[in-house]
């Protein structure tokens, strides 16, 4: 007997072909889809398509379902993630901060479409290849890290909403990469598990950021080139090449030498200037984050001690944290280095998602 009928996001990799396959031998009924999110020849750039922009992925997405026998469709969702998505990001560099675009995808593009389409077909759940785990206690959903903790996604779906995560499974949640690609291996997918994994943007595949911003804003390189490289105090140290083309904790790819290692500790668009310091100018104590959304709890009617991550491979350091209406004021133990505004901050308790939002600023 069915478990359910389920709507499964299939980018073609390993990882999502594994959970259809699980979800189908579990006995769910499986309807595969596929986001066509983005076209990166349209941008000017390399031609190269990867993820769920590949045609190579879109057909082994569609040969798995032939071979298992359930529906799979595709959808052409580029214009909303373009409109959202690409906005956004371009937006963030050029008033000096640094998105978090797979964030914003998640929450605004991925799972609205998914859920959009899974009542028109039907499914009373969608699943992605994520790994996370997803529960409900006390009458909330709450997203906790994956069992691999080398391979946890729990940090970029701190913006899901309550009525999201109650209809979404998260099947590799309580395993380990290492056995997803053996069960592809064993079922006779070995193309599928050697497939190498994508850690661009998935619309930036040769990774040139500053490329992609040149060629998205006209006039950009006018506007913004030839600012000043400064130290805290003021003092010129350089030209830099456009403050956008800059992250806060950036050390290489400065074209300056300075005689010791310094990095981009602050960007300021309204003065085209782009401070530059030592390693320890890096170091914070406190942040406020805006734009947030709870998962664990519906609110904090009271300040909370948490692990705050503040960047996807930060391994996070223990706060005191206080909601401020919309936003949360973060006080650090112990000092740390790199907070970059626009960046995710994402607050644990234990491996449980308490919540997140986008770093405002710091102190």
């Amino acid at each position: 007997m069915s478990k359910g009928k389920v709507l499964v996001a299939m980018s073609g990799g390993l990882d999502s072909s594994v959970v259809a396959m699980m979800l189908h031998n579990q006995g769910y009924e499986v309807v595969g889809v596929t986001m066509k999110t983005w076209d990166y020849a349209s941008a000017g750039g390399s031609t190269r398509t990867t993820g769920c922009c590949s045609l190579d992925d879109i057909n082994d997405a569609r040969q798995m379902a032939v071979d298992f026998g359930f529906p799979h469709i595709i959808i052409d969702i580029r214009e909303e993630f373009g409109d959202h998505i690409i906005d956004n990001f371009v937006d963030e560099y050029v008033a000096g901060r640094t998105p978090n675009p797979c964030v914003l995808c998640n929450t605004h593009i991925k799972w609205d479409a998914l859920l959009k389409r899974a009542d028109q077909l039907g499914c009373e759940h969608i699943a992605t290849g994520h790994y996370a785990q997803v529960r409900e206690e006390n009458g909330r959903y709450v997203v906790s890290k994956g069992l691999d903790h080398t391979k946890d996604q729990s940090y970029v779906l701190w913006g899901l909403s309550q009525e999201s995560l109650s209809r979404t499974i998260f099947p590799l949640g309580k395993m380990q990469k290492k056995d997803i690609r053996q069960i592809a291996l064993d079922s006779g997918y070995e193309a599928i598990a050697k497939k190498s994994e994508s850690y661009e943007i998935c619309f930036i595949p040769d990774n040139d950021y500053r490329g992609f911003l040149k060629r998205r804003v006209e006039g950009l390189e006018d506007r913004v080139d030839g600012g000043l490289f400064v130290d805290k105090d003021g003092n010129i140290l350089g030209k830099h090449q456009g403050y956008p083309f800059y992250t806060i904790g950036q050390r290489k790819g400065l074209g300056i030498a300075l005689g010791e290692p310094m990095y981009v500790t602050g960007i300021h668009p309204d003065t085209n200037t782009v401070t530059l310091g030592p390693e320890d100018e890096l170091l914070k104590t406190e942040m406020t984050v805006r734009g947030l959304n709870l998962q664990k709890y519906a609110n904090l009617s009271e300040p909370m001690e948490a692990l705050v991550k503040v960047r996807y491979k930060h391994p996070g350091s223990m706060a005191r944290i206080e909601q401020l209406g919309s936003e949360m004021n973060v006080k650090f133990y112990e000092e740390v280095s790199a907070i970059a505004p626009g960046q995710s901050a994402v607050f644990y308790e234990g491996d449980d998602v308490i919540g997140g939002g986008f770093i405002k600023k710091d102190h």
